[in-house]
């Protein structure tokens, strides 16, 4: 269980990073599409700065989960609970996200970040 749990908060991570690289270098048709946006507003300037910023955000947190995973020497213990913070955050900007942005994020983050909470504490 701990190794499924290794996979999906690696996979949870890889995502951030994903949707970082979207926010800060992705073609405004991309970001339209996959935030659920309107193109005329997505290409105005003051969207790509609030993208960008955004993105930072997403980049670090995605650093911060898969070095949680991969280079912090901790016990398994405290490995667990950092990581129980991490998805919590996840989850709250997740549902946040899905009631004010758009539904999609409820799918893409509020889900796995929830199973893996639950494999935390059943490990």
């Amino acid at each position: 269980m701990q190794m499924l749990l290794l996979i999906l908060t690696t996979l949870i991570g890889c995502l951030h990073l994903f949707i970082m690289g979207l926010e800060m270098f992705g073609k405004v048709e991309a970001q339209a599409k996959a935030f659920d946006m309107p193109l005329d507003f997505v290409s105005q300037a003051s969207a790509q700065t609030a993208l960008g910023n955004q993105g930072i955000y997403n980049g670090l947190f995605g650093l911060m989960i898969l070095a949680t995973n991969f280079i912090l020497p901790v016990s398994q213990a405290a490995q667990n609970s950092f990581m129980t913070l991490l998805m919590l955050f996840v989850l709250g900007v997740g549902l946040y996200g899905g009631f004010t942005a758009t539904k999609k994020i409820f799918l893409m983050q509020c889900v796995p970040a929830a199973i893996a909470l639950l494999l935390i504490f059943l490990v």
